[in-house]
């Protein structure tokens, strides 16, 4: 019976990711919280690093793609001077440097960041080589040749610095390392550098500011569910986010009750708009959105990625 009420649970649930953990460790608590609820988290944060871990839960995870696609925007406190095997304060010290530049070579150090970059990922990551993770092979002092990638900085802005310390926020496309930014910075300014404190504030248009943390959705199984899993789900379904919004970006065609039955049948429809071809949300006359379909030059519409609403 649990099982069932469950399975009606859809949406993206906001999670302030504890440090010292994995995404995915993050993601296992909350499944189990949620008694082993269909979910997948969207885009992972290292252990030390706390913050916006959105989770799409039950029919989302068909769209979570387009969230691990999307840009974030992190608050970030380095070390000078030191750099470290896993360019964190995880790791172990492998380079002592002296910190000397002045005010003019960091601001252009800085500025060198901005636009679209070429960045080569840590080697303790969690970018997979034949099925593994790479920190796995580097913990076993295994180093993977891993391929450089191009990334975008959108901003990167000075918060404070003082002695060896400073403080970035920094906005970003999907993809690119925090730790491998200030690794870099620390080499421009030839005095090496390591994270010390990584916070993730914001994934598109998610914001931090709307989650809540693994304790605190304890509490709240904790006080409803011994009176009913029914009292849980309705008040944590008031922390879940409507799946529409993970591709509001995409424009809407309204089907009638027939147009919708022959597309989730697999069935293409002739349809009249003036929508460009391309992928587009498919809603009801109740506003209720049913999934997204390929519309091509003809004005035919095919189904694409559709949610059940057999439920």
């Amino acid at each position: 019976m649990f099982s069932n009420k469950i399975r009606n649970i859809h949406g993206i649930f906001l999670l302030d990711k504890p440090t010292g953990i994995s995404s995915n460790k993050a993601l296992q608590i909350i499944k189990k919280i949620l008694l082993s609820v269909k979910a997948g988290h969207t885009g992972s944060l290292d252990p030390l690093a706390t913050g916006l871990l959105p989770i799409c839960i039950g029919e989302a995870t068909k769209f979570s793609r387009y969230l691990l696609q999307s840009s974030k925007k992190y608050r970030v406190i380095a070390k000078l001077g030191i750099q470290t095997s896993t360019l964190d304060s995880c790791g172990k010290i492998i380079k002592i440097s002296k910190v000397c530049f002045n005010e003019l070579e960091y601001e252009l150090a800085l500025k060198s960041f901005l636009g679209k970059i070429v960045q080569k990922p840590p080697f303790y990551s969690a970018i997979k080589y034949k099925g593994v993770p790479l920190y796995k092979y580097a913990r076993k002092g295994i180093f993977i040749p891993v391929k450089s990638r191009f990334v975008k900085i959108y901003s990167l802005k000075s918060l404070y610095k003082k002695d060896n310390i400073i403080e970035l926020d920094i906005t970003c496309s999907s993809g690119t390392y925090i730790r491998s930014i200030i690794s870099d910075l620390g080499k421009l300014l030839k005095c090496g550098a390591h994270v010390i404190f990584l916070r993730r504030s914001k994934v598109s248009f998610y914001s931090i500011s709307s989650s809540i943390t693994i304790d605190q959705l304890k509490f709240l199984k904790k006080k409803y569910f011994k009176k009913s899993i029914d009292c849980f789900l309705k008040k944590f379904s008031k922390f879940l986010i409507p799946i529409h919004s993970l591709v509001s970006y995409f424009p809407k065609f309204y089907v009638s009750k027939e147009e919708f039955n022959f597309i989730k049948n697999g069935q293409s429809v002739k349809i009249f708009t003036k929508l460009s071809p391309g992928i587009i949300r498919i809603i009801n006359n109740k506003e209720i959105f049913l999934g997204l379909g390929l519309l091509n030059k003809k004005n035919v519409l095919s189904p694409y990625r559709l949610l059940n609403y057999t439920l």
